[in-house]
């Protein structure tokens, strides 16, 4: 039944452009280089291509920094891949003067493979192997950002990497679960169990969400920040919805200030820990286990930040394309109790699982749309932060 489960979570929770909006091309010159195609070429990069744990290949893109003195692990959101990802990429990496690596999941872009959460963890692991092997990178100098479903693989992987230096988690999702049903336990057929890895995590942590977010609701936002162990100032951004953060000037502005506090803080160094435990197997909470009670809460909460009364200088709804039109017009199924025997459970859940992160937005869509590495937050202003 687990695998029954798994299977269709994969095959309706995941949604990969189709076609990529990018290939991958190796150089005529005899060195083995690779390129992508149908992107403007910009900033200094390499394409890779990683092998994983579970025998897929994925593909990566490492930005380079020359003042960097940290690397940012991107893990972006559903429907999205590298190629419509790469312009925040090389934006990002400029602005907050990091060196950073994305990914296409497995099955995304030009990956091979199928997606599944499992995959996902293997994918951001290879991911990070690459970065200390290949590019010296140590885990002390690796801050990590998930968004959306990419909080799932981002805090499997913090939960392994005791030394690490700071977590960003954007409109993150405590479990699948929940971005449907406000749950009280966590359940074995759920996916992405971040409530109950947050607890796990000893790095200073970001959280940003958009208190109108009408895919995964801001208080997924909310209760991961509260239960971190080092809380860093969140950002709420008044008026933001799921896939449009990065149009606020206050995302990047806030963004800034929290690397900058990180460059000057002190590298953690977990005392009787070992930096690598990824050979380690995982105490994970991803596989078939009992239902048990969960550290979840859903109390109201007062909004307060400073940097949430601005408003957007450009915005964009979500389901702007035909492909987004088409995914968030299908009709709502019904909502079977969660309550019933296991084996009904199991088809109903993941079937409501499949239904609210396939809302995920086309944030890929919405940059080449937008041309969002010209949008006025990214420009340089007198205001420091």
């Amino acid at each position: 039944m687990g695998a029954v489960t798994s299977s269709m979570a994969a095959k309706f929770a995941f949604f990969p452009p189709n076609p990529p909006s990018y290939k991958v091309e190796e150089v005529e010159d005899g060195t083995g280089k690779l390129v992508m195609t149908e992107v403007a070429a910009r900033g200094n990069f390499d394409v890779l291509k990683l092998s994983t744990k579970r025998g897929n290949q994925v593909v990566a893109l490492y930005v380079k920094n020359v003042s960097a003195t940290l690397t940012l692990l991107y893990s972006h959101g559903n429907a999205a891949d590298l190629g419509q990802m790469y312009d925040l990429f090389v934006e990002l990496s400029s602005h907050l003067r990091v060196n950073l690596i994305g990914y296409d999941y497995s099955g995304y872009g030009q990956s091979t493979g199928k997606p599944s959460e499992q995959n996902t963890y293997a994918d951001i692991e290879a991911v990070y192997r690459c970065l200390v092997e290949k590019y010296g990178a140590k885990e002390e100098d690796v801050i990590l950002y998930g968004q959306s479903v990419g909080s799932g693989p981002t805090l499997d992987l913090a939960t392994r990497l005791p030394n690490l230096r700071a977590i960003v988690l954007h409109s993150p999702i405590l479990s699948g679960v929940r971005v449907m049903y406000p749950v009280k336990r966590t359940f074995w057929f759920d996916i992405y169990k971040n409530i109950d890895k947050i607890p796990l995590v000893s790095c200073p942590v970001l959280v940003i969400h958009g208190t109108d977010d009408d895919v995964v609701d801001w208080s997924h936002g909310k209760q991961l920040w509260d239960l971190c162990k080092e809380k860093y100032e969140p950002l709420w951004i008044k008026g933001g919805n799921h896939c449009d953060l990065e149009l606020y000037p206050q995302y990047i502005r806030h963004l800034k200030k929290f690397v900058s506090a990180i460059e000057k803080s002190h590298p953690r160094s977990a005392p009787g820990q070992a930096t690598n435990q990824l050979d380690i197997p995982r105490n994970s909470t991803d596989v078939r286990e009992k239902s048990r009670p969960s550290t979840d809460q859903r109390e109201k909460t007062t909004i307060t930040s400073a940097d949430q009364t601005e408003k957007p200088r450009t915005s964009m709804d979500c389901g702007n394309g035909d492909r987004s039109k088409k995914m968030l017009d299908q009709p709502e199924k019904a909502r079977n109790s969660i309550d019933r025997s296991a084996n009904r459970s199991s088809h109903s859940i993941s079937f409501l699982i499949i239904l609210s992160i396939a809302r995920s937005c086309r944030f890929g869509d919405m940059v080449r749309s937008v041309g969002l590495c010209n949008i006025d937050c990214f420009k340089p202003t007198a205001t420091h932060v």
